[in-house]
C-alpha cells in the first residue's frame, strides 16, 4: 500500500455493492486528507444503510473521521437485529416490493406502500415526515440524505425478502390484524356489514369476517387462506419474539 493511500476492507456481506473490491474484500482508496470514511465507503458503492461499525486500525471511528494514507478500515454490516431508535418500528417501500408489503401487512407490520412511483425525492421525504425505514433494492435511493432510516433488499424473490426483514429488524408480528390493500387495521365485521362485498356462494358458506376501518375491504377465510396461513405460521415459528405472537 502506498503512503497516500488507505486500505479498505468490507465484510464479505458488502462485497456485493463493490465491484472494485479484489477477491479478498480490500480496496485501495486515495486519502485526500479530506473525506470522510463514510464518503471513502459510499465512492466503493456501499450505500450506508448496510454499514455497522468501521474501525481504522484496529479502534472503532465514526463516519465523520478522515482517514490518513497509510491507515487500514475495516467496514462491518449492521449487526442484527437491527435496532432503530426513535420511534415505532415501521416501513415505506418502493414501488417495485409490493408483494413484500403485501406480506408485511398480513403479518400486522405497519406498511406504507404506493402502487405508482412516487419518484425518489418523494419517497425519501415521505421516510423523514413518518419516520419510516425505507426498504429498497435502489442503492441511488437509499444514498439520499433525506430518509429517517434505510434498508437494502438484497434478494429479488418475495420469500426471500420477506426472511432478510424479518431478520434484520424483528419486527414484532400481528397475523391478520391489517388490509393488505391499504395497511389499514381490520375490525370484526357482521355478514350484513360486508353484504355488499359478497358473492351468494360466499354468503352461504362463511359467516366469520372482517373488515378494514380505512378502506372498507371486507376479508375472510378463502380459497387463498391456507396458503396465506403457510405464510404467517413460517414466519411466526422462524421469526416473532415472545410476546410478538398474535
Amino acid at each position: 500500500m502506498k503512503p497516500s493511500e488507505i486500505r479498505v476492507a468490507l465484510a464479505p456481506g458488502l462485497l456485493v455493492f463493490s465491484p472494485a473490491a479484489r477477491r479478498d474484500g480490500t480496496a485501495s482508496v486515495a486519502a485526500d486528507g479530506v473525506s470522510t470514511l463514510g464518503h471513502v465507503v459510499e465512492s466503493l458503492g456501499v450505500p450506508l444503510t448496510e454499514v455497522g461499525a468501521i474501525r481504522c486500525d484496529g479502534r472503532e471511528v465514526p463516519r465523520r473521521h478522515v482517514p490518513l494514507g497509510g491507515e487500514s478500515v475495516e467496514v462491518d454490516t449492521v449487526p442484527r437485529p437491527q435496532r432503530v431508535p426513535g420511534a415505532p418500528l415501521r416501513f415505506l417501500l418502493d414501488v417495485h416490493l409490493g408483494t413484500l408489503a403485501r406480506r408485511l401487512r398480513l403479518l400486522g407490520v405497519d406498511t406504507a406502500y404506493e402502487s405508482t412511483d412516487l419518484g425518489d425525492p418523494a419517497l425519501a421525504s415521505l421516510s423523514a415526515a413518518e419516520k419510516r425505514v425505507l426498504l429498497s433494492r435502489d442503492r441511488g435511493l437509499l444514498r439520499r440524505r433525506e430518509p429517517w432510516a434505510g434498508a437494502f433488499v438484497y434478494s429479488t424473490r418475495p420469500e426471500e425478502q420477506l426472511d432478510e426483514v424479518l431478520d434484520r429488524f424483528r419486527p414484532e408480528l400481528r397475523p391478520w390484524t391489517r388490509c393488505t390493500a391499504c395497511n389499514g387495521l381490520l375490525r370484526r365485521a357482521t355478514p350484513e356489514e360486508v353484504a355488499g362485498q359478497l358473492k351468494g356462494g360466499t354468503r352461504r358458506s362463511y359467516d366469520v369476517f372482517a373488515r378494514c376501518g380505512d378502506c372498507g375491504r371486507a376479508y375472510w377465510k378463502g380459497a387463498h387462506h391456507e396458503q396465506l396461513e403457510a405464510i404467517v405460521e413460517r414466519a411466526v415459528t422462524a421469526f416473532a419474539p415472545e410476546g410478538g405472537r398474535g
